[in-house]
């Protein structure tokens, strides 16, 4: 099992900045792949949509509406993702999900919202 466990959500303005961040413990192991997904209000569980992941050799995806400002990065000695999140718009409130996956297995964090006011 692993747990996540994030932090870092909340209310900013729209051009405002917010990191979050991810602790992973339990059965970790590498190779594996940390990121973050987000599902809008409204949408179901299996509309969640990538946002950004990494790799635990360091390499990097990013959905293209948040290339440019949003990056993502880890900490493999503390098991923990971060998305540092700038020039936010009212399309980027969700709830933001943490995901670990490793061979043959996946977890999901709770969750962090995140809500940009116009």
């Amino acid at each position: 099992q692993v747990q996540l466990v994030e932090s870092g959500g909340g209310l900013v303005q729209a051009g405002g900045s917010l990191r979050l961040s991810c602790a992973a413990s339990g059965s970790i192991f590498s190779p594996n792949v940390m990121g973050w997904y987000r599902q809008a209000p409204g949408k179901q569980r299996q509309q969640r949509e990538l946002v950004a992941t990494i790799t635990s050799g360091g390499g990097t995806n990013y959905a293209d509406s948040v290339k440019g400002r949003f990056t993502i990065s880890r900490d493999n000695a503390k098991n923990t993702v971060y998305l540092q999140m700038n020039d936010l718009k009212p399309e980027d409130s969700a709830v933001y999900y943490c995901k670990w996956s490793g061979v043959g297995m996946m977890y999901w964090g709770e969750g962090a919202l995140v809500t940009v006011s116009s």
